[in-house]
């Protein structure tokens, strides 16, 4: 296992095209970081930069305390799991597993060799299709078995190139919990690329949010949620995503274009003399107020909306109430929805709502918000005006202090289970 180190890397094409940025990120030894971003943000580049299958223009990579940046592939100890599994079709699974062993020539003996396999396949729950050859396995299977060959090289650190995208959303989720599970055994250092914000919001120690090649910002989960730096990062993370709406600005009163809320003191202060801004709002931080106690009510912001379609989905209510945006935030805005792969369509407002609310497609429906949830953006420079750099602070040292206990724990149930077989 071994610290991954980027400082300032570049890459830039023959062509001029410039794929990745100036990216500097500590990786420190056992860490799962994720790196997330819509298509054609640079995180592939940036993860075969890292294990040599692209070449640094410029910036310095560390591999523990050694400068690889001309090192081979096979020099820098680096275990690749690809999208598309990469199984040799007329080998069996234990054969496939076995397969970097074999290239070392002599290295390992044969009973060696099985000892590894076996390990992997134990891990993975494998060891019924030792067998068995890739054909005659699903999907999940397959990934496991390209996983399994990682395991067994003792490699230095795990990246995965998007390894989940081929599978249903029902094997997607049995395999997240599966690489989460493996990770903490081993307590590998771990690089994993996806462009699935559920992935990388459910895998990741921390997540590194990129943009045209630029690196937005790098925190945990949680922090990306609750402190997006800027819109972006905002507008990425978070399933629905959040909701941004034009904000006029006039003396202490914020006007939205379904509600008029008063400012803070320190709200006033932080949007100082811009009269537009963008205001986000999670789904979530809204409810319907017919379920809501009387003096929760008060402490919120009430509004009536016309809504034009609901989908009730079991534990939540999503309702979308349509809405017109302000012109001088319009293009700020539709530039977001290219840059996250949106299809550009009609401004509206996502609400999630409690299962129990009676709200259906066409009502007028009262919905209420805590305007204490709301952030705040610049039109021009997309900063979140609304950032808290010590709370983020403070939900990063928080998540450090729990992967570091869960890598603790996940280490002593290994070893017991060990001293029991």
């Amino acid at each position: 296992m071994a610290a991954i180190t980027l400082k300032d890397i570049v890459k830039r094409y023959g062509d001029g095209y410039l794929a990745v940025k100036g990216v500097s990120l500590d990786i420190a030894d056992g860490e799962f970081v994720i790196l997330v971003g819509p298509s054609g943000c640079g995180k592939s580049t940036l993860l075969r930069m890292i294990v040599g299958l692209e070449d640094i223009t410029s910036g310095e990579l560390k591999i523990g305390d050694q400068v690889v940046n001309d090192k081979a592939p096979r020099e820098r100890h680096l275990a690749m799991v690809f999208q598309n599994y990469a199984l040799y079709p007329h080998l069996t699974v234990y054969e496939n597993i076995a397969f970097p062993l074999r290239l070392t020539k002599g290295q390992f003996t044969d009973d060696e060799i099985r000892e590894k396999v076996e390990f992997a396949a134990k891990t993975l729950e494998l060891q019924d299709h030792l067998d068995r050859k890739p054909a005659n396995l699903s999907g999940g299977q397959r990934q496991r078995v390209a996983m399994g060959r990682a395991i067994v090289r003792d490699a230095n650190a795990f990246l995965f190139d998007e390894p989940l995208s081929n599978l249903d959303a029902k094997l997607r989720g049995q395999m997240r919990t599966e690489i989460a599970r493996m990770q903490r055994r081993l307590g590998t250092t771990t690089v994993y690329v996806t462009h699935d914000q559920t992935e990388a919001m459910t895998l990741g120690d921390r997540v590194a949010v990129l943009r045209k090649g630029e690196l937005q910002q790098v925190a945990s989960p949680r922090g990306l949620y609750e402190q997006p730096v800027n819109l972006f990062v905002a507008g990425f993370i978070g399933s629905p995503p959040m909701n941004f709406l034009p904000g006029e600005v006039s003396g202490d009163t914020l006007s939205l274009p379904f509600a008029d809320v008063p400012l803070s003191d320190d709200l006033r202060s932080r949007i100082g003399s811009r009269d537009i801004v963008i205001v986000g709002l999670r789904p979530e931080h809204f409810a319907d107020t017919s379920l809501l106690e009387d003096g929760k009510k008060d402490a919120g912001v009430t509004f009536d909306a016309e809504v034009d379609v609901t989908e009730w989905l079991g534990s939540d209510l999503y309702a979308y109430v349509p809405f017109e945006t302000s012109s001088e935030v319009a293009g700020t805005l539709e530039e977001l929805d290219r840059d996250l792969d949106g299809e550009g369509m009609r401004t509206q407002l996502v609400v999630a709502l409690d299962s129990e609310s009676r709200i259906r497609d066409g009502d007028t429906a009262t919905l209420w918000f805590d305007p204490a949830k709301l952030m705040v953006f610049d039109p021009e420079s997309g900063e979140n005006l609304t950032f808290d750099a010590d709370r983020a602070r403070e939900i990063d040292e928080r998540n450090e202090a729990d992967r570091k206990a869960s890598l603790e724990r996940a280490q002593e149930r290994e070893k017991r289970t060990q001293r029991s077989a």
